[in-house]
């Protein structure tokens, strides 16, 4: 009884102290490798003395197995076959030829830096092949570069993992059975990929096709169903050849993440919780089991090992790799600088310093402190300066993000897009109706006619390079569909959408970044034929101090009454739609839209007191408003 209370309190500890790792990391704005690292030392007996993983005996290797198993399955499914599709050269460059390359200079590294023997240094450089989703993803998350890099950076973190791991068996074989053949080895490298990339393939479209038409399932159920059915594939792989297992879990979710599903959005929320469930245990328990006296016995030379592999041998890599593609220079560098090793070297390095123990071979230890000194070096060193080094690179695409893609050509959004043209930035109009794409072309607008569902459309109308994206179709309940599709697949700086005031729909997370545009249930089809009518005049005021809360009331209660929209807001030389949820600050410009046929409107604006001066101008006539001319309303308070 002593020893399952035991047991169950080591999970409960690295369960607790993994999540509280994730959290502060997330606070904090940095990965969360970091501080589960951290914690699983504190914890372990060079620490506090709480945590010895050494107690779980066997079980720790099935904890592995089956958390590295759920975290490539979910690297697989998250990735995008249509963006692979555009680095296809670079990323099956880097997952081969970069292979033989870091196990060649990592090796080379190890044995005359590190001064390890060659058989040991091998092993070293194929652990550390492997990048790691675990890492990159996180990282991805805090770090914007634009589509390209991220995706290169991401499919690698995906697809060398279960060849590393591979390769890290084949050379372990290769240590112990001291008679291997080069050949046999090879070819058992090919067997394990090949038979698990065939399970793989094979099971996830017979899982895909099974959750299409099991209707009788619950969304919950079927969660389950592709768990089981994962872990059922990856032990199927296993029993067939061993070390499989790996390859069949990443093309199995690779496969099931092709099929489509209508579920989809749960299931990678689900998988996604489970990989920081399985991420946050396994590190604070491997790195618990960590020796720190072995890291500092390593000396100098493993240092400078971890610096030739971070600045020689990934750079060549990077460089050979990508030697014929598009990619820029600025691109390159990010690419050879961003390499962190994750979960899957821990892991594979950990059981493999068991089984060398047991098999009485020298170096078990030193090879698990090597690794890991590798996992701290790269996150600290490339983790936590990724941030600044993508902004030095200017790899960030939304930092200066400007223009828009807008959804619906009805006239309030012509408007909108003529207000951009007017300002010099780009603008798209997406819309199914052909008359109305008709009349924004007569406009001088760029159009396209298709759906805002269309990822190919959304592409080629540059949503990855603009600063915002606009949903405002006639259907509110679309329009949140629209944006809400547009923020997780592409995530522009800015997504806003004309929506309903619904408590559900209404409660935007910091993920998507959907917000609502204009005013809360903005009545568009009225104020569209508001504008039809010719009932409508163009102005713009400035705030400013003293006033400020006096103009804000004004211009609130106009709102509040249905006769004004503010349109767009200029702040600090940005020109950005206006929010529902916005607060205005001083020097802020407001463009609206002002609907009211009573003479006295102006004067209303302006405070209606002697203590306001209403200055007003012309502006160049507005061809969609059949008015004269526009009339600027400029509001200037007096003290």
């Amino acid at each position: 009884m002593e020893g399952s209370f035991q047991l169950t309190l080591q999970m409960v500890i690295a369960v607790f102290a993994g999540i509280c790792a994730q959290v502060i990391a997330e606070y904090l704005k940095v990965p969360s490798i970091v501080f589960l690292l951290i914690f699983g030392v504190l914890l372990g007996s060079d620490g506090l003395g709480l945590l010895h993983p050494q107690q779980l005996g066997v079980g720790l290797e099935v904890i592995v197995a089956l958390s590295v198993a759920v975290i490539l399955f979910e690297g697989g499914l998250n990735l995008d076959l249509r963006d692979l599709g555009k680095v296809s050269g670079s990323l099956r460059n880097l997952v081969t030829l970069g292979t033989l390359i870091t196990l060649l200079g990592g090796g080379m590294a190890a044995h005359w830096l590190g001064e390890f023997p060659w058989s040991i240094a091998f092993l070293y450089a194929a652990l550390v092949v492997v990048t790691g989703p675990t890492v990159i993803g996180p990282l991805l998350k805090q770090v914007k570069v634009d589509r390209r890099v991220a995706t290169i950076l991401e499919g690698e973190g995906v697809l060398i993992d279960p060849v590393g791991a591979i390769l890290a068996v084949v050379v372990l074989d290769t240590i112990l059975n001291s008679e291997a053949d080069p050949l046999a080895a090879i070819i058992g490298l090919s067997l394990r990929l090949g038979i698990g990339g065939a399970i793989g393939g094979i099971g996830g479209w017979l899982l895909g096709l099974f959750l299409k038409r099991a209707e009788f399932i619950s969304e919950d159920l079927k969660n389950l169903v592709v768990l089981a059915s994962m872990w059922g594939l990856f032990g199927l792989a296993q029993m067939i050849r061993s070390e499989s297992g790996l390859m069949a879990t990443v093309v199995a979710g690779i496969v099931v993440g092709a099929s489509s599903l209508p579920e989809e959005r749960l299931l990678r929320r689900f998988k996604g919780q489970l990989t920081v469930l399985g991420v946050s245990v396994l590190f604070v328990l491997l790195s618990a089991d960590l020796s720190i006296a072995s890291v500092f016995a390593l000396g100098w030379g493993s240092i400078f090992t971890v610096l030739a592999l971070m600045l020689v041998v990934r750079p060549i890599s990077v460089s050979l790799c990508t030697w014929t593609s598009e990619l820029s220079w600025r691109q390159k560098l990010f690419l050879s600088w961003i390499a962190p090793r994750g979960i899957v070297s821990a892991s594979v390095a950990s059981l493999f310093a068991i089984l060398l123990t047991e098999r009485g071979i020298n170096g078990g230890d030193s090879i698990k402190a090597l690794v890991f000194l590798t996992i701290i070096m790269t996150v600290f060193l490339q983790g936590l300066t990724a941030r600044w080094v993508a902004k030095w690179l200017q790899l960030n695409p939304h930092e200066k993000a400007t223009g828009a893609v807008i959804i619906g050509c009805n006239p309030l959004s012509r408007l909108i897009a003529r207000l951009f043209q007017e300002q010099g930035e780009s603008v798209v109009l997406i819309d199914t109706d052909p008359e109305a794409c008709q009349k924004a072309e007569e406009e001088n607008l760029r159009v396209f006619q298709s759906s805002g569902l269309d990822i190919d459309v959304l592409e080629e109308a540059g949503i990855e390079s603009v600063g915002t994206f606009l949903a405002m179709t006639k259907n509110s309940e679309v329009n949140l569909v629209l944006a809400q599709r547009a923020a997780e697949e592409f995530a522009p700086p800015r997504v806003l959408a004309v929506f309903p005031r619904d408590p559900q729909a209404n409660t935007t997370n910091n993920k998507t970044k959907v917000n609502q545009a204009f005013i809360s249930q903005l009545p568009i089809k009225t104020w569209n034929q508001y504008i039809l009518d010719g009932q409508v005049k163009l102005g713009h005021t400035t705030l400013t101090e003293p006033g400020l809360a006096f103009q804000r009331a004004h211009l609130q209660a106009l709102i509040r009454a249905g006769e004004l929209v503010p349109l767009l807001v200029e702040r600090e030389g940005s020109f950005q739609v206006a929010g529902a949820n916005e607060t205005w600050q001083e020097g802020d410009q407001i463009i609206y839209l002002l609907h009211d046929p009573r003479p006295k409107l102006l004067k209303r604006l302006s405070g209606g007191s002697s203590s306001s001066r209403l200055a007003v101008e012309k502006l160049p006539e507005v061809e969609e408003i059949p008015i004269a001319a526009t009339v600027t309303p400029t509001v200037v308070a007096e003290g």
